[in-house]
């Protein structure tokens, strides 16, 4: 048996980069994967291609810093599969600048989709969780959650936040058996890089102490380890994955 058999997972963000990483190894250990992505047709192929592996999944068009579909994403997964287990709240965007460089628009945007669609997701995910008997949450934040860093002010503060969403949910839901754990990834090879240079690139790889930047498959190995029974005493727990990043 797989670490996740007989859980059902929903994964925000799932159409591509960690998030596909993610839904396919969680199916490759045995859940059903409800894949939400504001891209239906990228969510569409993610599970196409756990479908073709022999996985159970569903796609799912959804925009998480809307409350309408947040509520609908759970309610029809609650609906289709019987039950909610897992919630990895993936979705994300990046942004650059300082204070005095990001907009209104711009820096709302970020706390929509970084930290709103969290709480949002979470919101609608819990009462099921409470009913089903408890279930884990994994937050995708960031190196950048623990450190400061030069013109990201807007990520960073947002990654800070999910940080604290997540110690917060953590202790208010410990009674119902919901556990709630951040994830902090260091640079990963996905589709936000491809419009870098190979010095750019060569540059982030230097700042890991590990010489290299990260997989989307290595991150989903520590989302799993959290999601499964296994981590049965991890909670408010923020772990890095980042390659020794925020060790120097």
């Amino acid at each position: 048996m797989g670490r996740l058999e007989h859980k059902t997972a929903v994964i925000t963000g799932a159409g591509s980069g960690l998030g596909a990483a993610v839904a396919e190894l969680f199916a490759a250990e045995g859940a059903t994967v409800v894949a939400a992505d504001v891209d239906l047709p990228k969510a569409e192929e993610t599970a196409e291609r756990i479908v073709a592996g022999g996985g159970e999944a569903l796609a799912l068009a959804t925009d998480i810093t809307s409350a309408r579909d947040a509520e609908m994403l759970m309610d029809i997964t609650v609906q289709r599969f019987g039950g909610l287990d897992v919630l990895v709240n993936n979705a994300g965007i990046s942004s650059q600048g300082t204070v005095c460089d990001v907009g209104e628009e711009q820096w709302d945007r970020v706390m929509a989709v970084n930290l709103k669609g969290a709480y949002l997701c979470s919101r609608f995910a819990v009462p099921h969780m409470e009913r089903g008997g408890g279930g884990s949450i994994v937050c995708i934040a960031s190196a950048s959650a623990v450190i400061g860093q030069i013109g990201q002010v807007a990520y960073n503060v947002s990654k800070h936040a999910v940080v604290g969403l997540v110690r917060c949910m953590a202790l208010d839901h410990a009674e119902a058996k919901i556990r709630v754990n951040a994830v902090c990834p260091g640079v990963m090879r996905t589709p936000m890089l491809e419009t870098l240079s190979k010095e750019q690139l060569e540059e982030l790889e230097a700042m890991h102490p590990l010489g290299r930047i990260a997989e989307p498959e290595e991150v989903a190995q520590s989302v799993v380890h959290l999601a499964a029974d296994e981590s049965s005493f991890s909670t408010g727990g923020v772990f890095l994955v980042d390659g020794g990043l925020t060790a120097m």
